[in-house]
């Protein structure tokens, strides 16, 4: 039993590697657009939340710094639309797998430099598991339990996850293979065929001028 903290623990750590927390800081300027990618799986859950950086020390953020935020899945179905806001929140399921994109753009043509905080999570990272309704119903082991059955569901399905991607990228390198092999025999064919014409040629030649 003296065991189990650390078991717990273990597999917490693993599971929270198999989840994705992005959190970065970056700056935008009115002519750009910039777009963060994660590659999520279908009904992987993912959270996320971004705020602009007020420039100055005291009072609010200018309105000319508010920014157009746009989440959508590999497909183009949007999932999260902020416009013209200096905060946000979004929460969704992947439906589908592949990269899911979160692009920002500054609204106001402005020279000044905006500067952005966000924050991306997926999978067990993404959950909120100081939900105030069910707290009070469940004690501390329970909410353990809970949080390693989630892990161990995650590592599973992030197992998985990755040897369908390892069956495609052996797919399309097997597929890519077999191409380059049937286009260096036909360029093979094509040399021997285009030598063997200009051979007849020459013999021609040099037959209806008698050198041969």
């Amino acid at each position: 039993m003296s065991n189990l903290p650390l078991l717990m623990v273990f597999l917490l750590a693993t599971a929270l590697m198999c989840s994705i927390v992005e959190s970065m800081m970056f700056e935008l300027k009115s002519t750009h657009t910039k777009c963060i990618s994660e590659d999520m799986k279908a009904n992987t859950f993912s959270s996320g939340n971004y705020h602009v950086i007020n420039p100055n020390s005291v009072g609010t953020v200018p309105d000319h710094h508010k920014i157009t935020v746009r989440v959508h899945s590999p497909n183009g179905n949007g999932y999260h639309i902020g416009d013209n806001v200096l905060y946000g929140e979004f929460a969704f399921t992947a439906a589908e797998s592949g990269d899911y994109s979160a692009c920002f753009s500054v609204v106001a043509h402005t020279t000044d430099t905006v500067t952005i905080n966000f924050v991306w999570k997926t999978g067990v990272a993404a959950k909120d598991w100081n939900n105030g309704g069910r707290k009070s119903h469940i004690d501390e082991m329970e909410m353990e339990l809970k949080k390693l059955n989630d892990a161990v569901t995650s590592i599973h399905d992030e197992m998985f996850y990755l040897r369908e991607r390892e069956t495609e990228r052996q797919f399309l390198t097997d597929e890519t293979n077999s191409k380059m092999f049937n286009y260096s025999f036909l360029s093979i064919l094509v040399c021997l065929s285009v030598a063997g014409l200009q051979l007849w040629h020459l013999k021609t030649f040099f037959e209806r001028k008698k050198l041969l």
